[in-house]
């Protein structure tokens, strides 16, 4: 039997490589691991060989693998109506709406729901525009707002070059006092630079011509930077002044990754469009949408929005949705991704600091961590992408599935992680930090 279950994983493996196209990568590369089945922070392929996922794959699957109640309502929207168009009214997809307004702040009582993240921002722009009549969007270098047309010109890092068809956009540099573009030595002197520079830009470009601010709430990919006191507030207060629209991007952030509803909700702020996707459903059924002040709302309640998608508010995401928030509800999931980055998470990865000079900071909170490694603490030279290629082999052969990006780890577990998870994941870490460390 285990042979058989070996040929499948080799069958996989050999569909993959003659027949399917994968995103981000050079085609003759290598097929990736097989995946057959998983639950909660854990997958196997088909032969059972089991991982760790402290990937969340996609930094998506906050609620865990499998859970059974989002599956159980998968299977139950699918015999009842498995799709439908997006002109109709759909009791799900009311559902699911009244529980996501319900997370955000006074004044969101509209969404506007998409496919995933990307076009989620897609069209937190296109919303923008139309509302203020203006057309530049402000978003960071350091950034990651998804594949389409306007999200990945909004997007700051080499993704964005080859890409860059749409019109309007301008960038700027986010604080990240670590490699401060400020000469900044403490968090409150990367704000105010920060902030000092972004009001230079936004002065340059002329406060008339810009429709909005983009920005990650926390930056994801670019390598989780979590805020300084009072940025957040201060782009705020910068947008406010030259009626700018503020958009946060909560794709990643969002739905109990920072042991929150919202990552934003910990910074004092709030948006005038909120976007979403991952964790609102854990990836489940395709889906991501966008939170609208009633504002902007407003704006077209007799003026037509020109937007829309095939599968808006499609019927198996919907109760994928309301069965997800439901069940991070009842179980206090949220509460328990905040606990286990405080208890669990972030003073063993402290520790693990403590141990390995190749570690040159700790940084995050809840399930969204980052370990940023360098060749030199001094220097901060970041660590080699050879280095980090056999640092991702090493953790992958010792069982557990890794977030690697640029010279960082990205510890990423699901919001249902286990302190024992933790440890395992740890152990992991210190020996492969340790190995390369070594030189083996």
């Amino acid at each position: 039997m285990s042979e058989n279950l070996e040929d499948l994983d080799d069958i996989a493996r050999r569909l993959d490589r003659e027949h399917v196209f994968h995103s981000w990568s050079a085609q003759a590369q290598s097929s990736g691991l097989v995946v057959a089945s998983g639950r909660g922070a854990r997958v196997w392929d088909h032969a059972g060989r089991e991982y760790l996922d402290f990937s969340s794959q996609l930094v998506n699957v906050n609620i865990g693998h499998q859970h059974p109640s989002v599956v159980a309502a998968i299977r139950e929207q699918a015999e009842l109506l498995t799709t439908i168009a997006p002109s109709t009214v759909n009791l799900a997809r009311g559902e699911a709406a009244k529980r996501i307004v319900a997370r955000a702040p006074a004044g969101f009582r509209k969404v506007f729901f998409t496919n995933g993240g990307a076009d989620a921002n897609e069209n937190a722009v296109r919303m923008a525009r139309l509302h203020t009549g203006r057309d530049k969007v402000l978003s960071t270098y350091r950034s990651y707002h998804g594949n389409t047309g306007a999200a990945i010109v909004a997007t700051g890092d080499w993704r964005r070059v080859p890409n860059e068809f749409a019109r309007g956009h301008v960038h700027f540099f986010g604080p990240y006092l670590y490699r401060s573009e400020f000469w900044a030595a403490t968090p409150e002197e990367e704000s105010e630079r920060a902030l000092r520079h972004l009001s230079r830009v936004i002065e340059s470009e002329g406060p008339a011509s810009i429709a909005a601010v983009l920005l990650e709430t926390i930056p994801g990919t670019a390598g989780i930077l979590v805020p300084p006191p009072g940025y957040l507030a201060g782009v705020r207060a910068l947008c406010d002044r030259h009626g700018i629209m503020l958009i946060l991007d909560e794709v990643m952030a969002g739905f109990g990754r920072t042991g929150r509803w919202f990552a934003f909700d910990g910074y004092e702020v709030r948006p005038d469009l909120i976007t979403f996707a991952k964790g609102v459903n854990s990836g489940y059924v395709p889906a991501g949408g966008v939170i609208i002040s009633d504002e902007i709302a407003a704006t077209f309640d007799e003026r037509v929005f020109p937007g829309g998608l095939t599968y808006s508010g499609h019927p198996l995401a919907m109760a994928s949705i309301v069965a997800t928030l439901d069940a991070m509800s009842a179980e206090g999931i949220v509460e328990h991704a905040r606990e286990i980055g405080v208890e669990s998470i972030g003073p063993a990865l402290e520790e693990l600091a403590e141990r390995h000079q190749v570690i040159g900071e700790v940084r995050g909170e809840g399930v969204f961590w980052a370990l940023e490694l360098v060749a030199d603490r001094k220097t901060r030279e970041p660590l080699a992408a050879v280095a980090m290629a056999r640092i991702k082999t090493a953790l992958v052969a010792g069982g557990l599935l890794p977030f690697i990006q640029d010279n960082r780890i990205h510890v990423v577990p699901p919001c249902v992680v286990t302190a024992d998870d933790v440890a395992e994941a740890i152990a992991v870490y210190d020996d492969v930090l340790s190995s390369v460390a070594l030189g083996d």
